[in-house]
């Protein structure tokens, strides 16, 4: 399997769907009594805040990719765009 980027944002939106399986899982062999209207605000919260962790990594990543990883002292790049005209 090849190596791809850590995305923490598929990983809670996973384990919150993951959580809400278990929670209607327990549920149906009456292990427990829950309402339906506690597992759905959590799992559309936690969807909402997978989507925030998801779009702070990539806005990171996108600024450690602008910068190249020199730090924010390092002369701007050059741009390429052709010069033939």
């Amino acid at each position: 399997m090849r190596r791809h980027e850590f995305q923490p944002g598929r990983l809670l939106a996973g384990l919150v769907l993951t959580a809400a399986g278990v929670l209607y899982l327990l549920d149906a062999t009456g292990e427990t009594d829950l309402p339906w209207f506690l597992v759905v605000p959590m799992a559309a919260g936690g969807l909402c805040l997978a989507a925030v962790v998801g779009m702070v990594t990539y806005a990171v990543r996108r600024d450690r990719r602008d910068d190249g990883g020199r730090g924010s002292a390092a002369p701007p790049r050059p741009s390429r765009e052709s010069t033939d005209r």
